[in-house]
């Protein structure tokens, strides 16, 4: 991906900050030629006594990012995810990165929504706030009256947003392909493909219809949930670039004090958060993976039986019913300590490949898990422990999906909240009788029972092709027969060729070594060199030389 003249601007701000706050001293990235570390250093004595040197490099890098702006700081997010390679400190760091960025007021709301709707959003609304509620990376939202005197929110992107997202992601492939050349653990970082996820991530969120689709099926998951409530997404007004929601009313759930002062039941609300994510994760495949605390909120009006609202479900994960069903087996394999069952189960699911030794995985996952569990399980994090193991296995050539990335993402930002909420919370605890209830109900008669029936329509439905499948399936092993017949027979008259090759080369070598060989003794044997009189000592250094080869070609060379 070849970087444009126009791109050299961006890229000249992007080396200036690099060397401003030295991020070539960040372990994770330093270069491995020293040539390049000079130049580096080199330009970056413009900020030799700026204050921001004396940081630790994990905060650097943070401000760093910050700087770049709104697309750098939204891939550190995603970076700070990536704990199966990041360093511990590193990854704290960029966890505390924020999705707060300045709000834009041109174009104005009012110009953006004539142009989504087509018309006057004077035919939709009655009021239409020019003053932002919230503003992050890639949009920001409106509150406004419908005509019919519902409240809404107004999502829209930022103008120009697509074509600053694709010349920076640009500039981040081209960043990619240096660490992966020039680190020395570059390739071991997998740059080029944590660039690919966040360009995935990113330009999927540009796409508010999807978002609201997200939305939809997540409220449906969760209609008439006492746990968890999604505001509606009006439809007949959002557009492509323009997402109509219901405005909802509840406390951002990171406000410890407000929730307080609201009598909300902390202890419940932690659990009731575990609970809302393995609900979505295990009966649902389909979990909201941008669980900050900006995303989330709390009703105030349900203080002993808290409900969540969650908003933003640009980012969606889901797992296919065979990775849940493993993760599942895994994580009450690991509750139970049964670290040969968890290395057996790696291997049956294709995590890591079929040769991988299973006592020596056992081993690993055990090094990992036992130090674990000798603290109290409420000072275990849960969250930790999966990132512990999937970096383990990744020594095991184990190939993290993205799937799971991001339901390890998920899986900390919940225990991370919870921890928030209510330090005493035991995840283990709540998490453990969900999975037993879960794995009980999957191996249940009734629910075996309603498979099949949900499959016997489709099995009907194929009946009358049978014969024809059965028909199609015997010509094409006949076929397969045929060809594999052909395959076995170019292979015997190759495999001819090359014993008469062979032999042939054989013969050629015999050929040249006793030519090789009568060379030497007609050299030995010249009236220059009576080798008969004075010895063998005595023969010119060519004829051993004819010799020796003569020697080799006939007993060694085949």
């Amino acid at each position: 991906m070849a970087l444009s003249v126009s791109h050299l601007p961006r890229l000249f701000k992007v080396l200036s900050t690099i060397a401003k706050y030295r991020l070539d001293l960040l372990e994770v990235v330093k270069p491995a030629s020293p040539l390049l570390r000079v130049a580096i250093a080199t330009y970056g004595l413009a900020w030799s006594g700026n204050a921001v040197r004396s940081l630790s490099p994990e905060k650097r890098l943070r401000l760093a990012l910050e700087e770049l702006g709104p697309i750098y700081i939204k891939f550190g997010q995603l970076l700070s995810t990536r704990r199966d390679f990041l360093p511990e400190t590193l990854a704290e760091e960029l966890q505390g990165l924020q999705d707060k960025v300045p709000a834009f007021h041109t174009p104005g709301i009012a110009v953006l929504a004539d142009a989504a709707l087509g018309h006057p959003w004077q035919q939709v609304f009655s009021d239409l706030n020019p003053e932002p509620l919230a503003s992050a990376s890639v949009a920001q939202v409106h509150s406004a009256t419908l005509l019919n005197g519902d409240a809404v929110v107004v999502k829209v992107l930022r103008p120009g947003i697509q074509h600053t997202i694709a010349a920076d992601i640009k500039l981040l492939h081209w960043l990619a392909r240096m660490i992966e050349n020039h680190v020395p653990d570059g390739h071991r970082l997998r740059p080029r493909e944590v660039v690919a996820d966040y360009e995935n991530i990113i330009f999927g969120e540009l796409d508010l219809l999807a978002e609201g689709a997200n939305a939809t099926q997540l409220r449906r998951n969760f209609a008439n949930s006492p746990q968890l409530y999604v505001p509606k997404i009006y439809w007949e007004y959002s557009r492509a670039g323009m997402l109509v929601m219901e405005r909802i009313h509840g406390i951002p759930v990171a406000d410890i004090e407000q929730l307080t002062k609201h009598g909300i039941n902390l202890k419940k609300l932690a659990e009731t958060g575990v609970e809302i994510f393995f609900t979505q994760v295990f009966e649902h495949s389909f979990f909201h993976a941008d669980m900050h605390p900006g995303n989330i909120f709390v009703a105030p009006d349900k203080p002993e039986q808290p409900q969540y609202i969650a908003i933003d479900c640009a980012i969606i994960g889901s797992l296919t019913s065979a990775d849940q069903q493993y993760l599942a087996r895994n994580l009450l394999a690991i509750f139970k300590r049964d670290y040969h069952k968890v290395a057996e189960l790696h291997v049956e699911c294709g995590w890591v490949p079929p040769q991988t030794s299973v006592p020596a995985f056992e081993s690993a996952m055990r090094a990992v898990c036992e130090p674990v569990f000798e603290k109290p399980l409420k000072e275990i994090s849960f969250g930790f422990l999966l990132v512990q193991l999937f970096r383990t296995a990744g020594r095991f050539n184990m190939e993290v999906q993205p799937s799971l990335v991001l339901l390890q993402k998920t899986l900390l930002n919940v225990e991370g909240l919870g921890r928030q909420l209510y330090p005493e919370l035991d995840l283990w605890t709540t998490a453990l009788p969900f999975l037993e209830r879960w794995n009980r109900k999957r191996m249940h008669p009734a629910t075996v029972l309603n498979a099949l029936k949900e499959n016997v329509p489709d099995w009907i439905e194929q009946l009358p092709q049978l014969p024809k499948l059965w028909l199609d399936a015997m010509a094409q092993q006949g076929y397969q027969h045929k060809q594999l017949a052909s395959i076995s027979e170019e292979l015997q008259q190759i495999k001819q060729q090359q014993r008469r090759l062979s032999k042939k080369r054989a013969q050629q070598s015999k050929l040249f070594g006793l030519l090789a060989l009568l060379g030497a003794v007609i050299l030995a044997i010249s009236p220059n060199y009576p080798a008969l009189q004075s010895g063998l000592l005595d023969l010119p250094l060519s004829s051993w030389i004819l010799g020796g080869l003569g020697v080799y070609l006939l007993c060694f060379k085949r």
